[in-house]
């Protein structure tokens, strides 16, 4: 990797924010699910869903999937709420220890990071919201999943836990 791109990638995880393309001001920043450009004419395309293997079985996820460096960015600020059983799926791009933060970020979050072989890596409990505290799981990871504060204690998703993806473009 070149000096320039290494130094891009280092600005990208240290400002992934907990957050998603949607502006302040953007009536879809409420939204919990990926926006789609269909039309009328088209059919809805499947949900994307992400499953843990939790105690009681797995646990299903619906996730808007980020993948884009302004979006990965940008991720869930400014979403004031987000439903019980939804997240946001960020697809890194390639495995190593990620750095994620709640700027402008206004409701807390889990975040749980998943490796290249679908297991938890580790999980990040309920980040306060508005702050700019670096967190982190001290093991590698390609992917991370947010969702509500509170989710993986309620349901025992736990470091280990296998994952599975289901409908998740570009997978």
């Amino acid at each position: 990797m070149r000096p320039t791109s290494l130094v891009l990638v280092t600005a990208l995880a240290l400002g992934a924010a907990c957050s998603s393309g949607a502006r302040p001001d953007d009536p879809a920043a409420n939204s919990t699910t990926m926006t789609s450009t269909q039309t009328a004419n088209q059919p809805a395309a499947k949900a994307a869903k992400v499953y843990l293997t939790t105690p009681s079985g797995e646990r299903a996820v619906e996730v808007e999937v980020v993948a884009t460096p302004p979006k990965i960015e940008r991720g869930l600020m400014y979403r004031q709420h987000m439903d019980a059983d939804a997240g946001m799926l960020f697809l890194m791009g390639h495995e190593q220890v990620w750095t994620f933060w709640m700027h402008n970020t206004l409701i807390p979050l889990d975040m749980i990071f998943i490796t290249k072989e679908l297991t938890v890596a580790g999980v990040v409990d309920r980040a306060e919201p508005q702050t700019d505290i670096l967190r982190k799981v001290n093991a590698p990871s390609t992917y991370v999943l947010e969702v509500n504060g509170g989710y993986c204690a309620s349901h025992g998703v736990i470091a280990g836990a296998r994952v599975r993806f289901e409908n998740v473009p570009g997978l």
